[in-house]
């Protein structure tokens, strides 16, 4: 199920799907994605009204409008919750974009839910957080197995509980590197758990940093202050589009495995990575 266009994925922001205003009003904040949350934003109680105000906002939407990717984050598919919250939107006329699947502890949770979106004749995308222990251990084959998949999430405080460890950089180094070598074997995107500190500007950006170094894409947001430092960090420079566009006109003048360019040797690896600094260039 390839997308028509490459949807650039550098900012997520979350919304309680008991606030239809607050979800309405996160359409506007900049955000790359998105997402009506059913699961850790919503209290046991209001499961069932914040479902509802889900259904109402998906059927208000028009699926032409541009805007942002919008995302659903359901319940556990181990939990009624879960089964509730995919009998709801999978079959509207205008279901979510995606369907963001929470405590997955395999693939085999991802190809159910494909099959029941399948079966729904939906056309949604799927995103799924890797914040279990028993995630991170399949995150290769979580990664690959669906078509429709177009993103991992690291859930970084989840994992760590499940590592017993704290929320550090440093400790969960291994657990990161690990889902981005996993994203990136699958050709999706790869997004990090939200900086959860909105006084400290400095440490979201240095975070960020952190993460499109390591090989992220993105990076999930809780208030939209924090979504141009996002769409920033996760933006190629100028100089760095430039660079790519003539990379790629040297490879399509030649009819080798690899250019000079500048006095240096490319090889033919290289120009998917430029590729995709051109593609989130023009998306934009």
């Amino acid at each position: 199920m390839p997308e028509t266009r490459y949807r650039p994925r550098r900012s997520m922001i979350f919304a309680p799907g008991d606030n239809p205003r607050m979800c309405l009003k996160a359409l506007d904040t900049g955000a790359d994605m998105v997402c009506i949350d059913l699961e850790d934003a919503v209290a046991p109680g209001d499961k069932d009204a914040a479902r509802d105000g889900a259904v109402g906002i998906f059927r208000d939407l028009d699926p032409r409008a541009t805007g942002p990717e919008t995302v659903v984050r359901i319940n556990s598919l181990h939990s009624l919750d879960g089964v509730k919250d995919v009998a709801a939107l999978a079959d509207l006329p205008n279901p979510p974009a995606g369907f963001m699947l929470t405590k997955v502890k395999g693939p085999g949770e991802v190809a159910m839910l494909d099959d029941v979106l399948s079966d729904a004749g939906a056309a949604s995308f799927l995103h799924v957080i890797i914040e279990t222990n028993e995630a991170l251990d399949q995150a290769f084959d979580i990664a690959r197995s669906s078509r429709r998949a177009r993103s991992l999430l690291f859930g970084a405080i989840d994992m760590a509980a499940d590592l017993r460890t704290t929320n550090d950089w440093e400790n969960l180094l291994f657990a990161r590197s690990r889902v981005v070598h996993a994203a990136a074997g699958a050709g999706i995107d790869l997004i990090d758990v939200p900086w959860l500190d909105l006084e400290d500007m400095d440490g979201l950006r240095d975070e960020a940093r952190r993460c499109a170094s390591l090989g992220f894409t993105g990076k999930a947001a809780i208030h939209p202050k924090q979504i141009p430092v996002l769409n920033e960090t996760f933006s190629p420079a100028a100089d760095e589009v430039a660079l790519a566009r003539e990379i790629i006109a040297a490879f399509e003048a030649g009819d080798g495995g690899l250019v000079v360019h500048r006095g240096k040797l490319i090889e033919k690896p290289v120009l998917r990575s430029m590729q995709r600094i051109v593609a989130i260039a023009d998306a934009q």
